[in-house]
């Protein structure tokens, strides 16, 4: 087993964090921008007509969810993004230089996923403050579904950097797969309001664990199995990890 290069996993987790914090306004204050204006129509278009969701208040249940999805998708973001862009621009072969290994490169890209998720969240968070009336029931399992959701589409996102050979098919990827799931994993709505044969389908969404489970961490109201969605995160999360380690050893679509 080789020695893990901890020198040069710092040197690499530091430059993907510098990379999206020199963009801050696209990376952090977009999503809160857009937050704002989701919570904004909806509440405006259907609040009025919806006293409760669950039990939740519906502004609430929105800004909850709204939070939830901020933070996953601006994870996948980063290092998709990061990962396509080395890619194109032709320094992936820095990268792939040893002595970086797949666990290096994985772990660089993933620790930079979930630091701007977290200040995505928190950020979107704060800006929810005049809003949204916050509670805590379960603190640390919420620190759980934040690392454990941003470490997944921190995965899910460097996946799509290997697959994708250009920014088209990365968009499309990002089009066709992560905003749909998002969407429909019950940020605006409850799953239970679904048929049962969508709510079937839903259980195996990713989105749809992380996102429940992070409301009930705030209400102690979830629309799922909290237990099966921690398991479906863990297991999905190794599952994620040891097919990075086998695809970025074998130079996967990263190497001629």
């Amino acid at each position: 087993m080789e020695k893990m290069n901890w020198y040069g996993t710092y040197s690499l987790t530091l430059r993907e964090i510098k990379r999206f914090l020199r963009v801050y306004h696209q990376t952090i204050f977009t999503p809160v921008v857009s937050a704002l204006i989701f919570l904004a129509v909806f509440v405006l278009a259907i609040g009025s007509h919806k006293g409760e969701v669950s039990g939740i208040k519906f502004i609430n249940f929105m800004g909850y969810g709204l939070i939830a999805m901020s933070i996953v998708q601006n994870a996948f973001a980063n290092s998709s993004s990061s990962f396509i862009m080395s890619k194109m621009l032709g320094y992936i072969s820095d990268i792939l230089t040893p002595p970086f290994g797949s666990v290096e490169i994985i772990i660089a890209f993933t620790v930079g996923a979930v630091l701007r998720g977290m200040f995505v969240g928190i950020a979107v968070a704060v800006a929810l403050i005049p809003f949204v009336d916050y509670t805590l029931a379960h603190p640390f399992l919420l620190v759980f579904y934040v690392l454990a959701s941003c470490t997944l589409l921190g995965k899910l996102g460097l996946l799509s950097g290997l697959i994708s050979n250009s920014f088209d098919q990365h968009s499309a990827i990002t089009s066709y797969l992560i905003t749909p799931l998002s969407f429909l994993s019950g940020t605006f709505y409850s799953v239970q309001s679904l048929p049962p044969i969508f709510q079937q389908i839903n259980l195996l969404n990713p989105f749809f664990y992380i996102i429940d489970g992070f409301r009930y961490c705030l209400t102690d109201q979830a629309d799922g199995n909290i237990t099966g969605g921690i398991l479906f995160l863990m297991i999905s999360n190794g599952i994620m990890y040891a097919l990075l380690v086998k695809l970025i050893d074998k130079g996967w679509r990263i190497k001629s």
